[in-house]
């Protein structure tokens, strides 16, 4: 069995990771912390969870951190940063489900976040989660950084384009929308019912901390001398609860058919078990991965013309987050990938 702990377990994918882990069959989950709801039962605090976890939340302790195999972050950014290298002082792996370590350039992730970064050190060391890309590094790390949400359904659905020099690197744009539970768990009033609701909007349009992880990404995809990556990327607020439909354009080059980028979309991702290339022409839902692990993609190249849309449809909480953080712990510990990950998406 892993023991595993998971820091900072009181928000949206703290509770998720939560739900995914207690049904793990090689999982032994011995702490969840909270310095706030320290001694509150876990299942007071998410009933969904009552049967299914004993444990009460507990002050995130060092010396009990480190008895792990595995401890996950679930924390704002900032946290792991600064519990992060006394564990792997100590051996302790870690899933980091922040965005401490997952870009390289430390001065970028201090610009973009607007604060000292407390563990530069480590950046080098972090392999960057996406199995799709890195499921050898994954596999041997002791620091992995699980990328963001946004990041995740973008990258996917422009990867094997960049890889094969199809589209000009400099003219890619990302409209993506979220479902609420993005922002995370917390009281702030843009983020009531009565101001989601029955309402669409774009927000962060003059530029979204994510960008930096989502052009490092590309640009690592590239061949040798193309031009780096460069993405216009537009986030909207879904009035719903979880999932990320991102639209993603791209001017084709060499003259490519529809039918040979599907084709090459097939082939990238066919032995990926959590990527969906659906049928050309097809128009991916996000309940149809509600719950799930599963990216959904499809290509469409309107008029003919040499604009091509590809649409990627993944849950923001699983994929974006949870999920992907245990396919990643999986493959660390050289487990069946999908262990645990089975279950289709929930639907209606």
């Amino acid at each position: 069995m892993i023991k595993v702990a998971i820091v900072g377990g009181t928000g949206y994918t703290g509770v998720e990771l939560l739900r995914l882990l207690a049904g793990h069959p090689q999982v032994e989950l011995t702490a969840i912390t909270s310095r706030a709801l320290a001694g509150t039962p876990v299942a007071e605090l998410f009933p969904s969870l009552r049967g299914h976890c004993e444990l009460a939340f507990c002050e995130p302790d060092i010396d009990q951190l480190s008895r792990c195999d595995l401890v996950f972050f679930a924390t704002p950014h900032g946290v792991a940063q600064a519990q992060v290298p006394e564990l792997m002082k100590r051996g302790v792996r870690v899933i980091d489900l922040s965005a401490d370590f997952r870009i390289t350039d430390v001065p970028a992730w201090e610009q973009w976040y607007n604060q000292p970064h407390g563990a530069p050190e480590l950046v080098e060391m972090a392999v960057y989660g996406l199995p799709e890309v890195n499921r050898d590094a994954i596999a041997g790390a002791q620091l992995v950084a699980c990328p963001g949400c946004y990041p995740t359904a973008i990258q996917l659905g422009w990867i094997p384009l960049l890889e094969s020099d199809a589209v000009d690197p400099q003219q890619l744009i990302a409209n993506a929308a979220s479902g609420a539970s993005g922002a995370g768990r917390q009281g702030k009033t843009e983020l009531l019912l009565a101001e989601t609701s029955d309402n669409f909007r774009a927000y962060s349009a003059g530029g979204h901390r994510h960008l930096p992880e989502i052009e490092q990404g590309l640009r690592r995809a590239q061949p040798a001398g193309s031009a780096e990556a460069r993405v216009t990327f537009v986030p909207h607020l879904l009035p719903m609860i979880r999932g990320i439909h991102a639209t993603l354009y791209s001017t084709l080059r060499g003259g490519r058919e529809l039918e040979e980028l599907q084709q090459l979309f097939e082939q990238r991702y066919a032995d990926e078990p959590f990527v969906d290339v659906m049928p050309a022409g097809s128009h991916p839902q996000t309940r149809s991965v509600r719950g799930s692990n599963m990216c959904r993609i499809s290509l469409h190249r309107p008029q003919g013309r040499d604009t091509l849309v590809v649409l990627s449809v993944i849950d923001n909480l699983a994929k974006g987050a949870s999920a992907q953080a245990m396919q990643n712990m999986n493959i660390m510990f050289g487990l069946n990938e999908a262990l645990g990950l089975e279950s289709p998406a929930l639907l209606p």
